[in-house]
């Protein structure tokens, strides 16, 4: 009761001590409720691209010439390498030839447009294996994945995202419906679970909204659809020759992620990857290999060490605290010296009057330690509203940071309790 009657005494003076321990819990919490969001994001931004995943994306050649050699080698009979792109056929060499594979998928995205019940929407075809969904965590929802006759006779099957379910099937059964897709009416078999998709995946991924997604296929793809690999040569030197046309894309497959074993490996396999697609391309790199998995956690990386240090220069503001309260109580001693003195005099043992400043420190720390938990936790909201960067404020953040304000008030009290317990008494008495 008499360190609390000491601390409410002076009440403006025990705030402005708890001051740094105010802010540095609320600076530790808010960092924390940061580091928290961001290891969150790339969580799930991991899941949306796959665990142990490479994915090879098609690139137009690009040429490049030395017209001094281009007229030197004239009437040679020497001819530029020439690419056929991604292919199907990539596909089933690196199959037979890479080592450690889980599943590879071949994918074909084409903009269309879907038509049913009177509504016309633009959206996106995707020819598909069932590897496909596997590799990409997705979940049926409803109804079947492909069959094999339908993959081998390129049947006029698919599957439809949750958005596009609900878009077009608000009120009814989409299974065994048909909906016209480009100029093809293709009958559903399977609906997907519903995916969430943050803006911030979408743009950072380059990933697209996969609910508004119609999966065939790939043989449907190619067969009733389109199939670029029927570009020949002629047609692209044709393109080539007119400067103000862009590069045709003469590839078949717009995308190929392959999914290994073990994590260790994927910079291997991604080398073993490269060598042959630019063997089997002639010498010319028209495609572009990545590994997004790797590229998540190097930014989770440079986050960790962001945050790290705003958690160290946090909890140098405790550590400031601490002093501040160390040095506030040893004033304190001296304003009460004859105070000391008299419980002494009349009976009191130094460890009485050592628990007593003790439990003021610890309850100044405290006491800052628990404003700064409520302002750690609004910065937090704001940092996410404000900011647009997730939060996660967790009960082991608000228990570490507390435990550590209360430890410093306990340990940084210490001293100016022992100086205030060896004091004399008769000395202290006659203190002015």
């Amino acid at each position: 009761m008499i360190a609390i009657d000491a601390v409410m005494a002076n009440r403006m003076r025990s705030m402005l001590t708890a001051l740094g321990i105010i802010f540095g819990v609320a600076a530790v919490i808010a960092m924390l409720a940061i580091g928290n969001g961001a290891q969150q994001e790339i969580l799930e931004q991991i899941k949306l691209v796959g665990v142990n995943n490479i994915v090879i994306t098609p690139v137009v050649k690009q040429t490049e010439e030395d017209l001094t050699a281009e007229e030197e080698n004239q009437g040679s009979g020497d001819k530029k390498n020439f690419s056929l792109g991604l292919t199907n056929q990539d596909v089933k060499s690196i199959t037979e030839v890479v080592p450690d594979l889980e599943f590879i998928s071949p994918e074909i995205v084409m903009d269309t447009y879907i038509i049913n019940n009177g509504i016309r929407r633009s959206a996106k075809l995707v020819g598909v294996e069932n590897n496909y969904f596997d590799v990409s965590n997705f979940e049926l929802g409803e109804g079947t994945l492909f069959n094999e006759m339908q993959m081998e006779q390129g049947e006029a099957v698919c599957i439809i995202g949750a958005g596009i379910k609900s878009k077009f099937f608000p009120q009814e059964e989409a299974l065994g419906k048909r909906i016209k897709v480009g100029s093809h009416w293709l009958k559903v078999i399977g609906v997907l679970r519903q995916r969430y998709i943050s803006e911030k995946s979408i743009e950072n991924l380059g990933i697209r909204d996969y609910n508004m997604d119609v999966y065939t296929p790939i043989t449907t793809t190619l067969l009733r659809f389109k199939n670029r690999a029927l570009v020949n040569q002629t047609i692209i030197a044709r393109a080539n020759d007119d400067d103000s046309r862009p590069e045709p894309n003469y590839h078949q497959l717009d995308r190929i992620t392959v999914q290994v074993g073990e994590s260790s490996n994927l910079n291997n396999v991604a080398d073993i990857i490269s060598r042959l697609l630019e063997r089997r391309h002639y010498g010319t790199v028209d495609f572009q290999i990545t590994i997004p998995e790797l590229l998540l956690k190097q930014q989770q990386r440079t986050k960790d060490i962001f945050n790290l240090v705003l958690g160290a220069i946090a909890g140098i503001s405790l550590l400031v605290g601490g002093i501040g309260i160390m040095n506030i109580m040893l004033a304190s001693v001296l304003e009460r010296i004859k105070e000391i003195g008299l419980r002494l005099a009349i009976g009191a043992q130094k460890i009485d009057v050592i628990l007593q400043f003790l439990f003021e420190a610890v309850m100044i720390s405290i006491t800052g330690g628990l404003i700064g938990v409520i302002l750690g936790i609004v910065l937090a909201h704001l940092v996410s509203q404000i900011a647009d960067i997730p939060t996660i404020v967790s009960v082991s953040s608000i228990l570490l940071s507390f435990g550590v304000a209360a430890g410093i008030g306990l340990i940084f009290g210490i001293a100016p309790a022992r100086k205030a317990a060896l004091q004399d008494p008769i000395s202290s008495l006659r203190y002015e």
